[in-house]
């Protein structure tokens, strides 16, 4: 079977990657690291360094985790198309399901053919 270079050949060992998936939890680094700037250390030198290096070692992992997100957000299907290509395929999705509904209604009512006579 030839695939096409940019399809590839479904792999049963590898799940494939949903927006439930996505591990993106920021919003709790970010309240610490807004935290840690609102810190009132003024009167104390040591502490306010101490305080600086760990709001600097939070906005790395920070930065890290939006690494991780983006490069996460890369690999989920679809994601390569643009927002009119994805409508389009929607809408022509929705029409063959349309096509098929149709279908099997006027299917559904027809005389069956495996029926024996007496």
């Amino acid at each position: 079977m030839d695939h096409g270079p940019e399809e590839q050949p479904p792999d049963p060992n590898n799940k494939r990657l949903t927006v439930e998936d996505l591990n993106i939890e920021i919003l709790p680094l970010i309240y610490e690291i807004i935290r840690s700037i609102e810190k009132d250390n003024h009167h104390d030198n040591t502490a306010k360094t101490r305080d600086s290096q760990d709001c600097s070692q939070k906005v790395l992992e920070l930065q890290k985790r939006l690494d991780q997100a983006r490069a996460e957000i890369r690999m989920l299907p679809g994601i390569e198309y643009s927002k009119e290509q994805q409508l389009n395929h929607l809408e022509a999705l929705k029409t063959q399901l349309r096509l098929k509904q149709e279908l099997l209604q006027k299917y559904r009512y027809m005389y069956p053919f495996d029926i024996q006579k007496p």
